[in-house]
């Protein structure tokens, strides 16, 4: 069955500038903000651009990135049409069983590229922290009738040096490729990510491959082939979150953004655009500054600004600012928002209790009775529910329920 677009996930990297975080453990399984991998991230964009075959190139300490990755379900890559492959080198009959160069591993992999006679592939690193629409990235090829495009970022001049830089034309054609140079003449770097015309692309590596003075490598040798044969090279400018964590302070810095989505870029609780994990198919919880949490279970999920004493909040639970959450029980997907009291009391799943609402024990009552929410139930604004209540149904703005 052809398919548009494979996607080729270059998961091999040894990951040595992290040192004692991949002496046992492959770069892209790397644990990350919480309750992720490296790897979930471009394996998620995949899922979330619509692309449902992935072939991972794996080498170094490759165990428990297989473990992880195992059928693919989490990201719902678990497909009897495409789906996720894990492709270790080959043994080859001279013994090598090492991929020599990025693009030697793909080259080692053209049989498994030709089961689905895609029209495009693309190339993604495995060890890198991005959101990115690969399909607004295809479009921008075939847009261009480019043979080859490379995602780009614009970064500081002062830093262009550390990078490989495409030199383009007011259009984003390519007109130079330059290797970490000590006189830039472009400031926008390659992410790593490629999208290539699937005959294009394989003639290349076959060519590269027959050359015994060849890295086979795609920056070093395959986009200066590409170049020399003045083949049609687009730069896709990228402006969304990307950070390389290849080395410790990059890692860290990473993980310290996550905390700050609204400034950082970088969002783990967009419901829009899911980052997948085997963990769950919840995101990690948040606790903002505000909040004060004492004596609680807080569960996959939670977003917690206000404050919860002596509760149990099931996963994906909201608790606004100013809002009391006191020996409470409050099931999953509820949200509980700014200024509500909700004390002593059991919560169904998905209600909604409004703003100033006050739900069960007032500090006046008995603290005898537990209030209870059914599922699904909308408490409006400032509505009173009593100590002892049981409520099924919606209750308006104001109203009280005892």
């Amino acid at each position: 069955m052809a398919k548009e677009m494979v996607a080729m996930l270059l998961a091999g990297g040894q990951g040595s500038r992290l040192y004692a975080l991949t002496e046992k453990l492959a770069k892209p399984a790397v644990p990350f903000g919480g309750k992720y991998r490296i790897i979930d991230f471009p394996l998620s964009n995949c899922v979330n651009s619509g692309i449902d075959t992935v072939g991972i190139l794996t080498q170094y300490q490759p165990l428990v990135l297989n473990e992880y990755i195992g059928n693919g379900q989490p990201w719902d890559l678990d497909r009897s049409q495409g789906g996720v492959h894990v492709l270790p080198p080959y043994q080859q009959a001279s013994g090598s069983d090492w991929y020599k160069g990025t693009a030697n591993a793909i080259y080692q992999n053209i049989s498994f590229i030709e089961r689905y006679n895609p029209q495009y592939v693309i190339i993604l690193s495995g060890d890198q922290i991005c959101k990115q629409d690969y399909s607004d990235f295809l479009k921008f090829h075939k847009e261009k009738d480019a043979e080859f495009s490379v995602a780009v970022r614009e970064v500081p001049w002062e830093e262009a040096s550390r990078f490989g830089l495409m030199v383009a034309d007011e259009n984003d054609k390519i007109t130079e490729f330059q290797e970490k140079p000590k006189e830039p003449k472009s400031n926008l770097a390659s992410m790593g990510i490629y999208i290539f015309n699937w005959d294009v692309l394989k003639k290349y590596l076959i060519e590269d491959e027959a050359d015994p003075e060849s890295e086979n490598d795609f920056g070093n040798n395959i986009i200066p082939n590409l170049l020399r044969d003045n083949r049609r090279m687009y730069a896709y400018h990228f402006n969304g979150y990307w950070k390389d964590v290849g080395t410790i302070p990059s890692l860290w810095e990473a993980n310290m953004e996550v905390l700050d989505p609204e400034h950082s870029g970088i969002n783990l609780f967009d419901d829009d655009w899911k980052v997948y994990s085997r963990n769950s198919g919840m995101t990690g919880h948040r606790i903002s500054g505000d909040a004060v949490i004492e004596n609680s279970m807080i569960t996959d999920g939670c977003r917690i600004e206000g404050n919860v004493k002596h509760s149990i909040l099931f996963a994906g639970v909201r608790v606004e600012k100013g809002a009391e959450v006191e020996d409470a029980v409050v099931m999953g997907g509820t949200t509980i928002k700014a200024g509500a009291v909700v004390k002593h009391c059991i919560v169904a799943e998905n209600v909604i209790i409004g703003e100033n609402a006050v739900v069960g024990a007032m500090p006046e009552d008995s603290e005898n009775g537990v209030a209870t929410i059914g599922f699904g139930v909308y408490v409006g604004d400032n509505a009173k529910i009593g100590p002892n209540a049981m409520v099924n149904n919606n209750v308006k703005d104001g109203e009280e329920e005892w």
